[in-house]
């Protein structure tokens, strides 16, 4: 074991816990956003995981489908993690909700080239709205790298098998739509 990711040894009392806030739609959640989610807690002592909410947009899981899945796909992470993982909702900036929530780390995946592109337009942006936060990239791992929400929702809508891209009980729920 990695003596600097072991938080299991208990931190001094003034030492200051970390917080991190990992937004995105989740619309569905992905075994890509699992992937970015336990490898982001091995960073941080409390994760938020921050379900934006968009009046503009039309998702195909409603807020609360999609709150209730991260909840029963994200709990076995925090067990085996031993980080505390809270699930939020929030409308407007991230960097306003990030703030709120007293997180010091913006967390952020990346599958990409294309995906760090646009990821480093939201870096300068948010750095100039707050620049007390950090955002850190976590690179996706191979074996999902490839995983798209919107190409998981595309795929789903017209029938097709999403096994291999979300979990069971993500999967049980696209299948009723």
């Amino acid at each position: 074991m990695d003596l600097l990711l072991d938080k299991s040894r208990d931190k001094p009392e003034n030492m200051k816990r970390l917080t991190g806030f990992y937004p995105g739609s989740f619309d569905p959640v992905t075994n890509g956003h699992l992937d970015v989610i336990e490898r982001a807690c091995r960073l941080v002592d409390t994760l938020y995981v921050g379900v934006g909410l968009h009046v503009g947009k039309t998702p195909l899981l409603s807020d609360s489908d999609r709150i209730y899945l991260l909840r029963q796909t994200v709990d076995p992470i925090a067990k085996r993690t031993e980080t505390e993982v809270k699930i939020v909702e929030f409308e407007g900036l991230m960097v306003q909700k990030a703030r709120d929530l007293d997180a010091k780390l913006i967390i952020r995946g990346l599958r990409d080239t294309t995906d760090y592109n646009y990821e480093m337009q939201m870096v300068g942006m948010n750095a100039q709205m707050a620049p007390d936060l950090q955002t850190v990239f976590v690179p996706s791992s191979p074996h999902v790298r490839h995983i798209s929400a919107t190409l998981v929702r595309q795929i789903a809508q017209m029938g097709g098998d999403v096994t291999a891209f979300v979990p069971a009980i993500v999967l049980k729920v696209l299948n009723k739509l």
